[in-house]
């Protein structure tokens, strides 16, 4: 869909303020009840701003920051129940119907199946992503699910990634995205998932050749990005020998093969023959001959160090505040991590109370990503989501894809990554068409395989401008304002969904 020359005309003249108002707008809400749903949430949907307003500020912040303590919506939980392979953990999704023994090639047959199989379960992991984050009302913890999932990436396209990317959501991230970043850590770095897509589960302590010839040893790959970008940081002080020793520290962690019993749902499985048992030296401290139990003093070190402290804290107050958090945000919640031993509430709770974040320089001054600009359309216009495709869709368009960031740092959350024409553009298609009400969400797949291909169309109607403003506490410029009160009723949603405003969060 392109968008019309007259809202590229109207938006442009929003930017200039050359559009002036054929009545006056109505009183905006308090900007700090904005502010605090726009960063615990991905947006406000109908009737949020009033409910904040009544229960307040600080009251809100403490009911996101214990989700367990809100109850779901039945509809939402319903759609989920339906959503078969979400729950199923990745020996379960691994094996799902293996008829051939180990060491046997599957038939033409058995890879179709296979093939078939890996695109339901994927379909399923990106439907829920997107049922929950739309219409959940654990807001923070779908916001945290979308902030941990990027620093722990690993990527659907890899092999048998697409399995149980999923189930690494599931049992990996969404348990502990309030919790102790140490537990986050140990349970990413087990699932098979990660083990996979950094190639830690090739990484052994000897050099054999394999049956092929090859010589398969020490990996560093995961050794490397563990430190890198999920603990200490580029800049955390550690150096190639901590690297060649964390790998070794992490030889013989994997995942099992069919017939291996595991001790735990994950399928993670330690192989103590291709483990070093020798004592290691890792970041100045001595890590004694051992088995798996080396590694998880690893992860003790790493979770405990003021460099990761100092790195999770950046990137939280990156993302929560501004682009460029100020240095003092960050020394404060550096601190905050230290002294609650990594407790990511915590984190969270004294970075919602501080100076920074209620800063006026910082309201509204988040471009939002692709993931969060379409949530949070669809929140707003209050539709019942029964059909994902055209969010997922649109995050292709827009190169961010659900579960597919090649890379293992995961989709950036800064404006100089999203902020360009072309995907203005796309963003206005897609405000265009669900603000004329042309965007089947409502309409409910009949076959699920063939996702909105085969729908029981749901009437169009577009959606009510007025209605919108209110959802949103009518937060919006005076130049933005204007351009919308001498419009055409039929374009104000648009132009609403569209506006530097709703750009940003």
């Amino acid at each position: 869909m392109i968008v019309k020359p007259k809202y590229w005309v109207l938006l442009l003249l929003i930017l200039l303020g050359g559009i002036y108002p054929s009545n006056a707008a109505s009183t905006p809400v308090d900007p700090k009840v904005l502010h605090i749903i726009n960063r615990l949430s991905f947006g406000p949907a109908p009737g949020d701003v009033q409910r904040v307003e009544s229960m307040g500020v600080e009251k809100y912040i403490q009911e996101q920051l214990s989700p367990d303590s809100i109850p779901e919506p039945q509809s939402l939980s319903s759609q989920l129940n339906q959503l078969d392979t979400l729950h199923l953990n990745p020996v379960e999704l691994s094996e799902h119907g293996t008829t051939h023994l180990p060491g046997q090639k599957p038939s033409l047959k058995e890879r179709k199946a296979a093939n078939k199989w890996a695109k339901q379960v994927l379909d399923q992991a990106v439907q829920a992503r997107l049922l929950e984050a739309t219409s959940s009302k654990r807001q923070l913890q779908e916001v945290m699910v979308d902030f941990w999932y990027n620093h722990f990436n690993v990527d659907a396209a890899k092999g048998r990634v697409s399995l149980w990317v999923g189930a690494y959501e599931q049992q990996a991230i969404r348990p502990y995205a309030l919790g102790r970043f140490r537990d986050l850590l140990g349970a990413t770095a087990h699932h098979p998932a990660m083990q996979y897509y950094l190639d830690n589960f090739q990484n052994r302590a000897d050099s054999h050749p394999d049956a092929q010839g090859n010589v398969r040893g020490l990996n560093e790959n995961y050794a490397r990005e563990l430190m890198e970008l999920h603990t200490l940081g580029v800049d955390g002080g550690y150096a190639q020998q901590d690297v060649i020793a964390l790998a070794r520290i992490l030889s013989g962690w994997g995942f099992s093969r069919p017939g291996q019993q595991t001790d735990n749902n994950f399928g993670f499985y330690f192989n103590p023959k291709r483990h070093d048992f020798s004592d290691k030296v890792f970041l100045g401290q001595t890590i004694k001959s051992g088995g798996e139990a080396q590694g998880e003093e690893a992860l003790d070190i790493l979770a405990r160090s003021p460099a990761t402290a100092r790195h999770i804290s950046y990137q939280i107050a990156e993302y929560f505040v501004s682009d460029h958090p100020p240095t003092s945000l960050v020394n404060n919640l550096t601190q905050r991590y230290l002294a609650t031993d990594g407790n990511i509430r915590e984190v969270l709770n004294t970075l919602f109370h501080s100076r920074e974040f209620w800063d006026t320089k910082n309201l509204n001054a988040k471009f939002k990503t692709p993931l969060q600009y379409a949530i949070s359309a669809v929140r707003a216009t209050g539709m019942e989501v029964n059909n994902t495709r055209p969010i997922s869709n649109l995050l292709q368009q827009l190169a961010m894809p659900l579960y597919r960031c090649q890379t293992p740092d995961g989709y950036k959350n800064t404006a100089d990554v999203w902020l360009n024409p072309d995907a203005m553009n796309r963003r206005l298609s897609f405000a265009t068409a669900i603000a004329n009400g042309n965007l089947p969400l409502s309409s409910i797949p009949t076959n699920m395989e063939q996702g909105d291909r085969t729908l029981q169309k749901s009437p169009s109607i577009p959606i009510d401008a007025s209605q919108l403003t209110n959802t949103l506490g009518n937060s919006f410029s005076v130049k933005t304002q204007k351009a919308i009160a001498s419009s055409s009723p039929q374009i104000r949603s648009v132009l609403i969904l569209g506006s530097p405003e709703f750009m940003r969060r």
